[in-house]
């Protein structure tokens, strides 16, 4: 949570002896945070899209156009990576063929 907080995705107040207080919508910040790192965005991309969010992580991601854009950035990014691998899938098939 530290680490969401340096990069200025999540919010905490200190206490008098210095220790972070994350109020009771942080549970659902880092929620959204882990969802969208698991469909495969860094934190610079989850820092633009995060405002546009609707505060239940489990309800389908809002599409403002920032997170419209984002989107279809890693769908982009995966489908050439997915064309890569097959590439490369079809290149070592090959090379077992030759034994």
């Amino acid at each position: 949570m530290r680490h969401y907080e340096d990069r200025g995705l999540l919010v905490s107040s200190r206490t008098s002896t210095g220790y972070r207080e994350h109020g009771a919508e942080a549970v659902g910040t880092v929620a959204r945070i882990r969802r969208l790192l698991g469909a495969g965005f860094n934190l610079d991309a989850i820092a633009v899209m995060l405002p546009c969010l609707g505060e239940h992580p489990d309800l389908p991601i809002g599409m403002c156009p920032q997170v419209a854009a984002r989107i279809r950035e890693n769908v982009a990014r995966i489908e050439t990576e997915s064309a890569d691998l097959a590439r490369r899938r079809r290149a070592i098939e090959k090379l077992i063929a030759l034994r």
